[in-house]
């Protein structure tokens, strides 16, 4: 899962994901392509929402996305049509570029669609992520 800064929507996303799937045969892990936030907790308001919903994304700290990720993991989840450039520059052939896929393409299917940064949108723009990602991972942990 991976969005801009890691405080956000892929700490979400990583909860979400985590949470649907069986964790012994299934790793979910969240990055971001920029490294400010490395070591940090998730927004207190992405802990919040993921909170109120059951779930505990406090054990996660920031890092930033790297090349051996596409080494690391078989598919790459990306947030935005942003995210989605910087994490495929970083791609040493077309094998790991076939990895990367927008994450709502699962429920907007070849729409593009970017899930919204909340960063700046208050609290309800966190709940309305919050509902775009899991309808999302819902059908990645059916996949899956």
């Amino acid at each position: 899962m991976v969005c801009l800064g890691n405080i956000c929507r892929s700490p979400l996303a990583e909860g979400i994901l985590k949470s649907k799937v069986d964790p012994s045969k299934i790793i979910v892990e969240s990055a971001g392509t920029g490294g400010w936030h490395a070591g940090e907790l998730p927004d207190p308001r992405s802990i919040s929402i993921a909170q109120k919903y059951g779930l505990d994304i406090t054990d996660q700290r920031g890092r930033k996305f790297s090349a051996y990720d596409f080494e690391t993991y078989d598919y790459i989840f990306v947030m935005d049509n942003s995210n989605y450039r910087d994490v495929v520059q970083l791609a040493k052939d077309e094998i790991e570029k076939q990895k990367v896929q927008l994450i709502l393409d699962e429920i907007f299917p070849g729409e593009n669609v970017d899930v919204p940064d909340p960063y700046f949108g208050g609290e309800h723009g966190f709940e309305n992520v919050y509902k775009m990602l899991d309808d999302a991972c819902e059908k990645i942990a059916e996949r899956l």
